[in-house]
């Protein structure tokens, strides 16, 4: 596994893979830039030497670890949280840099028939016709939010079929493994395009849609801020736009 593709769940075995050298940079993020960090980490590596340590999971949780003081490099959330933890004095002001924007989307398991999702109705039927739904957290992640406003905004019930996890890309993943005819998934499309076994269908048609820019700034108490300001422009730079829009980001 490479060693920026962990989330919320896997923190023990990124600690014991690590040891107790210290020569990390440590990362809380949304699941939405687990991708991108992935691709640019062995180019971080090659330029400053630390290996990347990072925890991907709902916004929410990531936003809670910061605040309670957790130790960390970079954190990489919504501008909107990253703007709360910059005036609450988290995170330095002057480091903060938006990535990009990430749209919500609806995925299918690899080889499957990609449905109509252009239009209300059609993503209606969609929804009420599948037999699962996997989505990242409804109450502490972005997408799980705004895919629970989605449901009640179409008059949907899929409690006995909604399968929540801690963030998307552990979703599609538990989707593609778990194999059931008629699945669908629901959540950024970062995270989709970053799962084996799953295939992007569209975006969320209309009122529906979810646009979220995601921004990445350095911690005030960061053990490493030159590194953590490294990472930060290797993500935003212009350079790298090509790479960002591979990982989902526009």
């Amino acid at each position: 596994m490479n060693s920026a593709k962990r989330n919320d769940l896997d923190r023990s075995s990124s600690e014991e893979a690590t040891g107790a050298s210290g020569e990390v940079l440590r990362i809380l993020s949304g699941g939405a830039a687990n991708g991108l960090v992935s691709r640019l980490e062995e180019q971080f590596n090659a330029q400053c030497q630390l290996t990347i340590e990072g925890d991907f999971g709902a916004v929410g949780g990531m936003r809670d670890r910061v605040v309670s003081g957790e130790a960390v490099d970079v954190v990489i959330l919504t501008r909107a949280l990253i703007e709360e933890l910059a005036d609450q004095g988290h995170v330095e002001a002057d480091s903060v840099r938006d990535l990009g924007q990430v749209v919500t989307g609806i995925a299918v398991r690899s080889g499957a028939r990609k449905p109509a999702v252009s239009t209300a109705s059609e993503l209606r039927d969609l929804l009420a016709s599948a037999s699962a739904l996997y989505v990242p957290h409804t109450t502490r992640s972005t997408a799980g939010k705004h895919v629970a406003a989605v449901l009640k905004a179409l008059g949907l019930d899929l409690s006995g079929r909604l399968r929540e996890f801690s963030n998307g890309q552990s979703a599609m993943a538990a989707m593609a493994e778990d194999a059931i005819q008629g699945a669908v998934g629901c959540t950024q499309i970062t995270e989709i395009l970053n799962t084996e076994g799953v295939d992007y269908a569209g975006d969320l048609p209309g009122v529906h849609g979810l646009v979220t820019t995601y921004t990445a700034a350095i911690s005030t108490a960061a053990a490493q801020p030159q590194a953590a300001a490294a990472l930060i422009s290797l993500l935003s730079d212009p350079s790298a736009q090509e790479t960002r829009e591979a990982a989902g980001f526009s």
